[in-house]
């Protein structure tokens, strides 16, 4: 692990393990140490709610002498922060634009290579027949993660209904859009570095209520997979300050293309309404839907023949 960011990883792997209070220290952390770094213990107290010596307990908790020890732990993750800026000018400086295009698609397809090397099989099977078999799917992802997210959701409602995305920037609005979720459910979190502790806490939940949980992350040891029974995991290292989604997308689209084999008649059909309404309403003109005929979505090698 990266020694810079040491604190916030011991925070995350003994999150499980805290008390309520210390969880919501926890949990602010990790979502804004840019700003906690700057608090006092009884300043940053008085932000959450919770007594002075709560939040110094906390600091002694995860392992630190103390408050102040603590606080310097957050600013070398600040100042990590600040020199992946001048990593990027020392590596991409000097380089030509065409340099640059050529260095980031490498490093992209070398993601990829290690992503079809290091997914579990089994695992992306599981998550098919899951998806399939749930009553409501919840997807949820926060910040870069959000675009993956939104993909998702947007085919697997044309696959299947009941499909909801969660987007709120408050922890309590998340829980009021999940109230309903149970065992006969599916919750899909999606979060790779920096990671989402707002996505974690839905996936307690989620768990909690038993239903099926799905992470899609970046490795084994994710915090993400704490609460899921089933990971995927592909690869998104930083190659700059930009967050590299090639790979993780990549998992997503095998992951809609893999539902729509196993249910193309649905799909068919689906798209066929989908194209009658676009029709009626003239949301598009004609010349411009054309895929129905020619199903290019279930158009691969690996079509099963017609029983």
């Amino acid at each position: 692990m990266d020694n810079q960011n040491h604190v916030l990883n011991r925070i995350r792997e003994q999150y499980d393990k805290m008390s309520k209070s210390h969880k919501v220290i926890a949990a602010y952390i990790l979502e804004h140490y840019e700003q906690a770094v700057f608090m006092t213990a009884a300043k940053l107290g008085e932000v959450l709610g919770i007594s002075e010596s709560t939040v110094v307990r906390f600091a002694s908790g995860i392992g630190y002498d103390g408050y102040p020890k603590f606080q310097k732990a957050l600013e070398e993750c600040v100042k990590s922060k600040l020199n992946s800026v001048q990593k990027m000018d020392a590596k991409y400086g000097s380089s030509s634009q065409s340099e640059i295009l050529t260095s980031v698609l490498t490093a992209d397809i070398e993601k990829l290579q290690d992503t079809i090397q290091n997914l579990d099989a089994t695992a992306f099977e599981t998550a098919v027949s899951t998806i399939l078999e749930a009553d409501t799917i919840y997807i949820m992802g926060l910040r870069s993660n959000e675009p993956l997210a939104a993909f998702l959701h947007f085919y697997l409602n044309m696959i299947r209904g009941n499909v909801r995305l969660i987007n709120t920037t408050s922890v309590s609005e998340t829980f009021e859009q999940m109230m309903h979720i149970n065992n006969k459910d599916c919750f899909i979190g999606i979060s790779f570095p920096r990671y989402s502790m707002r996505t974690l806490k839905a996936m307690e939940f989620a768990n909690d209520r038993n239903a099926k949980v799905i992470a899609i992350t970046d490795s084994i040891h994710s915090p993400m997979n704490l609460y899921s029974s089933c990971n995927l995991l592909a690869r998104s290292d930083m190659v700059s300050i930009v967050d590299s989604l090639v790979a993780p997308l990549s998992v997503i689209n095998a992951l809609v293309v893999a539902l729509c084999l196993k249910c193309p008649q649905e799909v068919k059909r689906n798209l066929e309404m989908l194209e009658e309404t676009w029709n009626n309403y003239q949301v598009y003109l004609n010349d411009e839907i054309n895929f129905i005929d020619d199903e290019p979505i279930l158009n691969y090698s690996l079509r099963r023949d017609n029983d």
